[in-house]
């Protein structure tokens, strides 16, 4: 019962519904797709690669498993530190604003549900978990006893899933387009969240410069449709 309790609660935090303001974001694609750096689904798929091989395995990943074992030991140094930590890489004005503010709505949710109240981390650990929504989602995970493994899992295909969502919009694509870049790109993910875990603490970093250069240059973007 408390394992199926555990997964319907990752269904839960990884829900597009969830009022995070995910779906509001497009982490520089935007600016990538009007400037024809992504013109289809063949270069979208390779932009998503390089987005979960060289930031998602080498950066979230490692840094969101660390947040979650600081959750287990109660270690609020740690819990800042790589809160913090994330906050830090994030390479343009644009993402670092989209972290807090992914973070800020988080916690108020988190905070309104039934048990905030046996959670005391929400209040003492609050100005972590207001940096990144990373943070959040590992207390969460861990304080409903969400595996570290399925958490990984969780948050790596929220990411994806919202990703390709948005750029279905933007390119555009059809649906079935949408469907077949994510059933191609799932064959990648379990690679990736074990490679994931074999990262030391200071192999940590994330390497997408065309990621960084397109959220910088969303900001000043003449028409946008994801915030900026």
């Amino acid at each position: 019962m408390q394992t199926a309790i555990a997964q319907y609660r990752l269904f839960h935090l990884i829900s597009p519904s969830l009022p995070i303001g995910s779906f509001t974001y497009s982490q520089g694609m935007e600016w990538a797709i009007e400037n024809q750096w992504i013109t289809d689904s063949e270069s979208l798929t390779q932009w998503l690669i390089s987005v979960l091989e060289e930031s998602h395995q080498h950066l979230e990943l490692p840094v969101l498993h660390r947040l979650y074992a600081a959750c287990e030991e109660n270690n609020a140094e740690q819990f800042a530190y790589w809160s913090q930590y994330l906050l830090a890489s994030r390479e343009s004005k644009e993402l670092r604003l989209e972290e807090t503010q992914r973070a800020r709505a988080l916690l108020t949710l988190l905070g309104k549900l039934p048990e905030s109240e046996e959670w005391p981390e929400l209040f003492q650990w609050r100005d972590a978990l207001l940096k990144t929504q990373a943070a959040g989602f590992a207390l969460a995970a861990q304080r409903w006893n969400i595996s570290p493994s399925d958490m990984l899992a969780g948050y790596l295909w929220s990411w994806l899933e919202n990703t390709v969502t948005v750029a279905i919009k933007l390119v555009p694509l059809g649906q079935s387009d949408g469907q077949a870049i994510l059933h191609k790109l799932t064959e990648l993910l379990p690679e990736i969240i074990q490679q994931s875990q074999k990262i030391k603490d200071d192999e940590i970093g994330a390497s997408t410069p065309a990621l960084a250069i397109a959220s910088c240059l969303h900001e000043t973007q003449y028409t946008r449709l994801f915030r900026s």
